[in-house]
């Protein structure tokens, strides 16, 4: 039989050991003594396996207890003397209300938020309204009524994200592939109406099956349309040039149109700016033609295809109007000095950090279009 009272006297004694602890490396001293792998405390629990049962009856409960009282004395002062170590720390601490508060972590505004804000204002100043739709649309809306025959090379499964299942119309349901959907539901809407003119930009994700440094699966696009009774070729390359200005902040922007292709529009053109290369960026304005500048191609433009205005419910012999689209994330990369459209969505916050813009410190344009009207 182990000796009980010398036991309790050593109990005894550690316990007026923490009491009389005044600081916490003292105090985990103690608790290593007693209850560590080498403490006398564990060193007697292990003396309980070679008891007979009936001695591990009696003094199973009694090392038990006394390993607890030695073990709640502990926390208990530990409680003690960490709220005497704040209190001291508070009352000897003293903050400086005159020093500047210090940074805190801030999240900015992506490049392709804030140009899509910058490219409304200066549509809105012309007199165009945003319009959004889905972006998972059927084929009707994206193909058929744009003017795409079934054999059209976009509809191709290595082109378009399709879904396995189809509407309630037997349409096959897809991932947008531009922001010209919008367009046709937007007229739509307006034919219903008996027929109205239409001035809307269309801005928005799409998504095609492409990745390299100038193309990734979604990316972002604006389209525009314009349509009424009286419109014509000079009024879109007037609209594009008084927003390339205001865009880029320049009065040299000089805008080419080229005879192009699009099921959609007809006649359509490609619409190409001047630039020229400083310090290994691409800068928009000037004269494509003049020395040391070049054209590049923007986006593609047109006056709407009569077939589309059918399809939309609109008369082709009474209206008529033009559209137009443009990469949002490629005018960014022009504007702010980007040239991989891949770490618009690699989410890496070094990048953001340096080319985001503070919610609170936003870029104004100068004056918009209004003072270019």
């Amino acid at each position: 039989m182990t000796d009980s009272s010398e036991h309790e006297a050593k109990v005894t004694e550690t316990l007026e050991r923490l009491h009389a602890a005044d600081d916490l490396d003292t105090l985990e001293a103690i608790r290593v003594e007693a209850l560590g792998k080498q403490g006398w405390l564990n060193a007697l629990m292990k003396t309980l396996g070679k008891m007979s049962p009936e001695e591990r009856q009696t003094e199973g409960p009694r090392l038990q207890g006394m390993r607890a009282r030695v073990a709640d004395a502990i926390e208990d002062r530990k409680a003690v003397l960490e709220a005497a170590a704040l209190e001291a720390k508070l009352a000897t601490e003293v903050i400086d209300l005159t020093l500047p508060a210090p940074q805190m972590p801030q999240g900015s505004v992506h490049p392709v938020s804030q140009v899509m804000d910058e490219i409304a204002e200066l549509f809105a100043d012309l007199g165009f309204a945003v319009a959004t739709g889905p972006e998972i649309e059927d084929d009707w809306h994206n193909f058929t009524a744009l003017n795409m025959a079934e054999t059209h090379p976009a509809r191709a499964e290595m082109d378009t994200f399709y879904f396995p299942d189809r509407d309630g119309d037997g349409n096959r349901m897809l991932l947008r592939t531009h922001t010209s959907p919008v367009q046709i539901r937007t007229m739509k809407a307006a034919s219903a109406n008996g027929g109205e003119p239409v001035r809307i930009i269309a801005p928005g994700r799409v998504y095609r099956s492409d990745s390299d440094a100038t193309h990734t699966p979604m990316f972002h696009q604006v389209e525009g349309l314009a349509i009424d009774r009286d419109i014509h070729l000079g009024n879109l390359k007037w609209t594009l040039e008084t927003f390339f200005k205001a865009l880029f902040e320049r009065e040299d922007i000089v805008l080419r149109l080229r005879p192009s292709y699009f099921p959609f529009t007809e006649p359509s053109v490609e619409f190409d700016v001047g630039y020229s290369n400083e310090g290994g960026r691409r800068v928009v304005g000037g004269h494509g033609d003049a020395e040391g500048h070049d054209w590049m191609e923007l986006g593609g433009s047109g006056m709407v295809n009569p077939r589309v205005l059918e399809f939309a419910g609109y008369d082709p012999n009474e209206w008529q109007g033009f559209a137009f689209g443009l990469g949002i994330d490629r005018l960014a990369m022009l504007k702010y000095g980007m040239n991989d459209l891949r770490a618009f969505f690699d989410g890496d916050a070094r990048w953001l950090s340096h080319y985001g813009f503070s919610p609170f410190d936003q870029p104004t344009l100068s004056g918009g279009v209004g003072a270019r009207a």
